[in-house]
């Protein structure tokens, strides 16, 4: 899966008990200089993998143990 995300070998993970909450464009997400706002995306994960994140998400939400972790 890691391959086709195009993640390198190091440990990767998904904090669902959190979601950030930042203005944009900012320091925390940007597009690349001189180009769209489809430059701050990597791609699409699976969608298999997507449906599990945000099920379990919602459910982490839903049983109000998730906070909005503010960035800059």
């Amino acid at each position: 899966m890691k391959k086709r995300l195009q993640l390198d070998d190091a440990r990767s993970w998904v904090v669902l008990s959190e979601w950030n909450e930042f203005v944009w464009p900012g320091p925390d997400l940007r597009r690349l200089p001189n180009a769209t706002d489809a430059s701050v995306a990597y791609g699409m994960l699976p969608p298999g993998l997507f449906a599990t994140i945000r099920d379990k998400f919602l459910a982490i939400v839903n049983a109000g143990k998730a906070r909005r972790a503010p960035r800059t």
